[in-house]
């Protein structure tokens, strides 16, 4: 996939350290201003039909952040699903360090979320589903987008997949190569732009405590 949008818009003022230290807050609340959970699927509720894409930052093999874009596959609540291929460079990378980054911009509502935790394979059912629920195109693209194919010039792509679509039925299973990970946020920044006054960032944190609650930090935007 191309990569999209996911900076702040130039205009955004740079980020700068808050004066005031991270003030606690319950996750118990169901207030969206202090559970950054609610508010996250409030912002994700309001998009569009489509599911958003997000860019995804890992740690590369040789130690420098790596990035592309990928659906969000789900949002249940608690963690952030998306898949991929098992062969890819961002599979083999949370195989060695299981923790990113994700960044969803919603230019239109002039936000952007980023959150980062720790990332798990889902379960098989799960993957599954998630499978069933991708258009026709990306559920192919699942089947045929591997490094020789890539490698291919572009009559030669076309064909192999004309015959693919030819040779197969309506209904297609995930191929063996295809799984799904979640993400468990540990830090979540919500960024909300205003034409009318200076934007303005929510920084939350997972406390260390046994609570398992979050603290809050007010950033300039």
């Amino acid at each position: 996939m191309t990569a999209a949008g996911g900076a702040v818009p130039a205009a955004a003022p740079a980020p700068a350290s808050a004066a005031a230290g991270p003030v606690p807050v319950s996750a118990a609340s169901a207030s969206s201003s202090s559970d950054p959970l609610v508010l996250a699927a409030a912002w994700l509720d309001g998009a569009d039909a489509a599911p958003p894409t997000m860019t995804l930052s890992t740690i590369g093999l040789d130690g420098y952040p790596s990035a592309r874009t990928v659906l969000l596959s789900r949002f249940n609540g608690a963690r952030f699903h998306f898949h991929t291929d098992t062969r890819s460079r961002k599979a083999a990378e949370l195989a060695a360090v299981p923790r990113a980054t994700v960044t969803l911009h919603q230019p239109e509502h002039a936000r952007q979320l980023v959150v980062t935790g720790d990332v798990a394979v889902v379960t098989a059912e799960e993957a599954r589903d998630a499978y069933a629920a991708r258009s026709r195109y990306l559920q192919v693209l699942a089947w045929l987008n591997d490094h020789e194919l890539a490698a291919e010039p572009d009559v030669r792509r076309r064909e192999r997949w004309a015959a693919f679509e030819r040779d197969r039925g309506a209904d297609l299973e995930p191929p063996e190569t295809w799984a799904g990970y979640a993400i468990t946020p540990v830090r979540m920044l919500f960024w909300q732009g205003d034409a009318a006054g200076p934007s303005n960032r929510l920084a939350y944190s997972r406390d260390p405590g046994a609570d398992g609650g979050w603290r809050l930090e007010h950033l300039p935007g």
